[in-house]
């Protein structure tokens, strides 16, 4: 099935919202469990993170809360995941721990900042240039811990349609939607193994981890 890309930003309010409130706590839960068994042993006890396209920052707080002694900045370019985002740091206390960032990918350069790890969740599917996160991470600064979870595309409309009966049925229509289109939007392990080799990447790890979700990793 071929790739249909979408929206790179998440930029209106109302969809800000529902992502802010909806339940991810299967999936993002997940996202700290897989950390944890890949990199968790090469993480040192208090560092420095960037979650790249942190969105309403869950996945960030959940990082701060598991490890606590990390300061994060949390990067996205749409004002309104990151409005909702600042909401849910004030509301769990954290706001010494994490630091919102409102920039693009291809605004952003790692090489500023000598990060332990950089992580992201569900960014690559978004990204109309795939190798603009590929060489942000290749040029960061120094040799930092990477964990990266993402979607991966189906080999049809059968099955994202399956998918979405699976996991979505239920929900506000616009998450419906967009789970679907993130489907259609994701790149397949192949694809992305290309895609790290031509940044010179080759040593990166793809797993596929659910019927659903891949993981790209490199230790230190």
């Amino acid at each position: 099935m071929q790739r249909i890309p979408e929206p790179e930003l998440m930029t209106d309010e109302g969809q800000a919202i529902a992502y802010a409130n909806a339940d991810f706590e299967e999936p993002h839960n997940h996202f700290i469990k897989l950390l944890k068994e890949s990199i968790g042993n090469q993480l040192s006890e208090s560092g420095t993170a960037m979650d790249l396209g942190c969105g309403a920052a869950d996945i960030s707080i959940r990082f701060a809360k598991t490890f606590p002694n990390y300061q994060i900045d949390a990067l996205d370019g749409a004002e309104a995941m990151l409005a909702e985002g600042l909401k849910a740091v004030n509301a769990s206390g954290l706001n010494k721990n994490i630091n919102l960032i409102q920039a693009k990918l291809k605004e952003t350069t790692l090489v500023d900042h000598q990060y332990d790890l950089i992580f992201s969740n569900s960014l690559l599917h978004h990204l109309h240039e795939p190798m603009l996160l590929w060489n942000a991470i290749k040029n960061a600064k120094g040799c930092p811990a990477i964990f990266i979870m993402d979607l991966m595309r189906p080999e049809s409309e059968v099955e994202v349609a399956a998918l979405a009966d699976k996991y979505v049925q239920g929900e506000l229509e616009i998450l419906q939607r967009d789970f679907k289109n993130s489907l259609f939007a994701a790149f397949t392990a192949e694809e992305i193994k290309l895609q790290l080799s031509a940044a010179g990447l080759e040593v990166f790890k793809v797993s596929v981890v659910s019927d659903r979700h891949l993981t790209i990793s490199r230790t230190m």
